[in-house]
């Protein structure tokens, strides 16, 4: 086993023992210790049931039983401003989504906008925007110069990537070229190319910029690998909400109440927390 397989697997043995979700079937009422959008025990007018699938670090559930990360903040911060309660059900993305189809949970985060969700779902307007970052090896002066993917795939430097992600049109026109897409390497999950990195099968990789930085905090890993500094933004992120139970009204209130939200310091504080 080389260094970088080495590293991943001691390290991904402390995680998993740090993360111990409840069963995919659970449901939690939120409180202010879990998500800080409830002031008090007393039940509100407006509740809402949230599913959710961990995806750290914008969902996820710690050793206590808190369900937090990065998008339950951001929302959960919107509903306090709109006086409302959360229930969080736990779930994977695809049972959620059919849930939320039947009207069986109100809302999903981080959703992406289609023509097939638009028939049975609203949208809210965008609460961040979807990011992808190079990381390269710490030290390497000689790609940390370079000022483009192209620059990278034209000095025959190989780019790890996960299959079906979309990067952009720039990543996917030199996916397309004969010459070009010689340089990609593709995996199955992000953290592969982390221990391809570390192990030189490649030279740098994409990851969502959030994503990135909870990886090389949770391994600790930023001795040896550092974000490149070359950004990639590939669209907006959306709140989904159930056509079945979420009224326009209820709709409107909330984008009030998330536009005041992403104009204030609390915001900043929140997407500052999760990009260190």
């Amino acid at each position: 086993m080389r260094i970088g397989r080495l590293i991943l697997t001691v390290v991904t043995a402390f995680t998993l023992l740090a993360c111990n979700p409840p069963p995919q079937s659970s449901e939690v009422v939120a409180s202010k210790e879990d998500s800080g959008n409830v002031k008090d025990n007393v039940p509100r007018n407006c509740q809402l049931t949230l599913g959710f699938d961990v995806w750290e670090p914008y969902q996820y559930v710690d050793v206590a039983g808190r369900i937090g990360g990065l998008d339950i903040e951001l929302i959960s911060a919107v509903a306090e401003q709109m006086e409302c309660d959360i229930n969080f059900q736990q779930g994977t993305w695809v049972s959620s989504l059919e849930k939320l189809k039947n009207g069986q949970v109100d809302i999903l985060l981080g959703a992406s906008k289609t023509e097939s969700r638009e028939q049975f779902a609203l949208f809210s307007e965008s609460y961040r925007t979807e990011e992808f970052s190079l990381y390269i090896r710490k030290g390497d002066k000689k790609r940390a110069a370079y000022d483009s993917i192209a620059t990278f795939v034209n000095n025959n430097s190989r780019i790890g990537i996960v299959d079906a992600y979309f990067y952009g049109p720039e990543v996917s026109m030199l996916l397309d070229g004969s010459a070009t897409s010689k340089f990609f390497v593709t995996s199955i999950m992000g953290e592969l190319n982390v221990a391809r990195l570390l192990d030189e099968d490649i030279d740098a990789f994409l990851e969502d910029s959030f994503i990135g930085a909870s990886i090389l905090r949770r391994k600790a890993l930023s001795e040896y690998i550092t974000a490149h500094g070359l950004t990639i933004n590939t669209g907006e992120i959306y709140v989904m909400f159930s056509k079945k139970t979420v009224s326009d009204e209820l709709l409107t209130r909330f984008n009030t109440a998330l536009d005041e939200v992403k104009n204030s310091k609390q915001y900043e504080e929140i997407l500052s927390r999760y990009s260190r």
